[in-house]
């Protein structure tokens, strides 16, 4: 045999072995890496700010916004 058959071999073995594996932990790939079983896109509660953050925050960016236009530039 040379050796581009037995890389070949080896390869076909790894995927298989690798599909086993997969199968046994129970994700859907096989290519060696591990995936998370929890589902990434999970519900997660709307972040709201109250009205003394969101007029901080309005503050802060008007108060930018003011510095920016000082020095003459039309953008940050």
């Amino acid at each position: 045999m040379d050796m581009h058959s037995i890389l070949n071999q080896l390869k076909h073995q790894r995927d298989s072995i690798s599909a086993a594996l997969a199968a046994l932990e129970g994700t859907k790939t096989g290519n060696g890496r591990r995936h998370s079983r929890y589902k990434s896109n999970a519900i997660k509660p709307k972040r709201t700010l109250n009205a003394a953050a969101r007029k901080r925050i309005s503050e802060a960016a008007k108060a930018r916004w003011a510095k920016a236009k000082k020095a003459g530039r039309n953008r940050l």
